[in-house]
């Protein structure tokens, strides 16, 4: 049987590289977490329905490289794959993580494909007569709560009026559906990486104020202390903030500074990395609202040449700006 996670960039040292804005937060930070094989197993032990985990061998569940994303969809989904012993026979546990806003109907019909994508190299590299079973798991995190079916047949219209005779020939399947958006806390179970996922995808984005993200740190900074490996909730620490700056809507340098001022007074641990990322995002802040008044003044009718004299940027980035302004 096949276990897979679905999850789009590689973050092999994703949280000991040098602070930066990411471009897809979501699925970095999820990739981060779940690519620790003891936090894998925990979300299986507490979330798995328990006649299933009954056959899972979770002493063999190994981290598969592929991912079966199409280069188009990577900003909707990301994936992992485990492998693992299935009820006494080789397997497979498939994750599709969607962060979208919405639920939507596609996604039974990816999850087929990326399965049939999985069997498909079982028989061509690995020339396998017999195929393992997969057991496809979607996460999401969406605003709207998941209100779609997760069987195929469901989808299929007059499907369930078909006799068994003719239901033999139509494919059908179901997958497993973990709604984090409407998680509670108590709900919320697991090893502390666990948690503090579930917990950012669930109030990170919902977060109106700075107060309410110092809440949301307190919580995941509490959680830390579960962690026995001292080293590994500092390292969990700085993903989880990063995750924080890249995710967080509206943040403000005001803002920036209170959660600075917070952190240094509450987590000492993390406070010279969190004011490392602070002075990166207050960069990257400036660098921005540069550009927006090199693209105002191309608008109007500046020359590259003077633009670049008043906003201090390079000719050739000015240029760059121009030519993906007339297209």
């Amino acid at each position: 049987m096949t276990i897979a996670l679905t999850v789009k960039e590689d973050a092999s040292d994703y949280s000991r590289t040098t602070p930066s804005k990411i471009d897809n937060p979501h699925d970095k930070f999820f990739k981060e977490t779940f690519g620790h094989v003891e936090v894998t197993r925990s979300f299986l032990h507490n979330y798995l329905p328990l006649s299933i985990m009954k056959i899972v061998d979770d002493g063999t569940l190994y981290p598969e490289k592929d991912s079966f994303i199409d280069n188009e969809l990577k900003e909707r989904f990301s994936d992992l794959l485990f492998s693992a012993n299935i009820d006494g026979r080789e397997g497979y546990i498939y994750f599709l993580f969607e962060h979208k806003s919405y639920p939507d109907k596609a996604v039974a019909f990816q999850l087929l494909k990326y399965m049939a994508e999985i069997w498909n190299t079982k028989m061509t590299k690995e020339k396998a007569d017999q195929l393992p079973v997969i057991l496809p798991l979607v996460i999401y995190h969406g605003a709207s709560s998941w209100n779609i079916e997760t069987a195929v047949g469901d989808m299929i219209a007059g499907y369930k009026d078909l006799s068994t005779e003719i239901r033999k020939f139509v494919p059908d399947y179901q997958y497993l559906i973990y709604d984090i958006s409407k998680y509670t806390d108590q709900e919320i179970k697991g090893e502390a990486r666990v948690k503090i996922l579930f917990t950012m995808f669930r109030d990170v984005q919902k977060a109106g104020n700075v107060q309410e993200l110092l809440v949301i740190i307190d919580k995941a900074v509490t959680y830390l202390q579960e962690l026995d490996n001292q080293q590994a909730g500092i390292e969990y620490f700085e993903t989880f903030m990063r995750y924080i700056f890249s995710a967080a809507k509206n943040l403000t340098k005001e803002n920036v500074d209170e959660l600075v001022r917070k952190i240094e007074n509450t987590y000492t641990e993390g406070s010279e990395f969190v004011m490392t990322l602070a002075d990166i995002w207050r960069e990257e802040g400036e660098a921005q609202g540069v550009r927006k008044v090199a693209l105002e003044m191309l608008r109007k009718g500046f020359t590259v040449e003077l633009v670049a004299e008043i906003t201090h940027m390079d000719v050739k980035e000015i240029r760059k700006l121009k030519e993906q302004q007339s297209k």
